[in-house]
């Protein structure tokens, strides 16, 4: 059975070909410690569950004083010259999306497709995390598309992969240590302290109240911590599980698919989500670091408008 320990080896041994290019790109000045920090990452994605946690602990304090010290940075890069990347860019065209595509059009074929499919009465995938296993196998399946459409290796992907996430750095990790925060919040009891503001201050017999508050809460949730993971847990465990589902009957799916879009509305918002916000203003040498903020914030409060209206509707109907 294919499980989700496959997806953390699957990245963990893409981490350790990154911690390997870097430490030996001598064109970085801070090689070393750029190749520990994925190095490291990797390590803990291969055998976290196995060491003692309090080394692990110890790991991700590491990882936190790499980061913040300035530890990362970028080298040089296997490119293509600009003719070469011109005469691809023709001679390809817009096949160059298809490998994307693959992506959600695979994911979506595991996730539906093969989730009941068993070998001698084994489910081939693992039926708690189809859906993550299925977007790393759609992933390999896209790197094969690319690498053949391209005429180039996987090592190049792996090599042009590089100058991305080291153009990112740590950022790269913000939505997976931010879920985490989430579940930290909502086991410290965060929700349930939401949840008695939201009683004190609107009336919770009115259920539409109560999704405007759940809608608003996600998306500032996110502004004040950069990703829609670290809200979901605290406002779903806060707002809608016992305000939403448990008094007023709404159909839970509806709920988290739209609270998770009404989350997201609140990235566009805010250079907490720095990955999605100040990073493409850096590559793209914006003089305005948040000009992308500026371009997009009124797209997010169009759609946070257009959201609360939906999840009323398909939580209720």
């Amino acid at each position: 059975m294919i499980g989700l320990a496959f997806v953390y080896w699957l990245l963990g041994a893409y981490l350790a070909a990154l911690a390997w290019r870097g430490l030996r790109d001598r064109g970085n000045p801070r090689r070393h410690t750029t190749a520990l920090f994925w190095g490291l990452l990797a390590a803990l994605l291969f055998a976290a569950e196995q060491l003692p946690a309090r080394l692990v602990g110890a790991a991700v304090v590491l990882l936190a004083a790499l980061a913040g010290f300035g530890g990362l940075r970028m080298g040089r890069y296997d490119e293509s010259g600009a003719e070469e990347k011109r005469s691809e860019a023709r001679r390809l065209g817009n096949r160059l999306f298809r490998p994307a595509l693959l992506i959600p059009a695979v994911t979506l074929l595991g996730a539906l497709g093969l989730q009941h499919l068993r070998i001698g009465g084994t489910p081939l995938l693992d039926p708690a995390n189809v859906t993550l296993v299925s977007l790393a196998l759609a992933c390999l399946v896209a790197l094969a598309a690319a690498c053949r459409l391209t005429r180039q290796t996987p090592w190049s992907a792996v090599e042009q992969s590089r100058r991305l996430v080291d153009a990112i750095g740590w950022a790269a990790l913000l939505p997976l240590l931010l879920a985490t925060l989430g579940s930290v919040f909502e086991a410290g009891g965060v929700g349930q302290a939401v949840a008695g503001v939201v009683r004190a201050l609107i009336p919770v017999e009115n259920p539409f109240a109560v999704v405007l508050a759940y809608a608003l809460g996600m998306a500032l949730f996110t502004v004040i911590m950069g990703n829609a993971f670290a809200a979901f847990p605290v406002m779903t465990a806060g707002i809608a599980l016992p305000l939403l589902v448990r008094q007023h009957g709404a159909e839970p799916a509806a709920l988290a698919a739209i609270g998770m879009l009404s989350g997201y509305c609140g990235t566009l918002m805010t250079p907490m989500a720095a990955n999605f916000n100040l990073v493409p203003a850096a590559l793209l040498e914006l003089e305005d670091p948040y000009g992308v903020i500026r371009a997009q914030w009124l797209t997010g409060a169009l759609l946070l408008l257009c959201n609360v209206l939906l999840m009323y509707w398909f939580a209720f109907r």
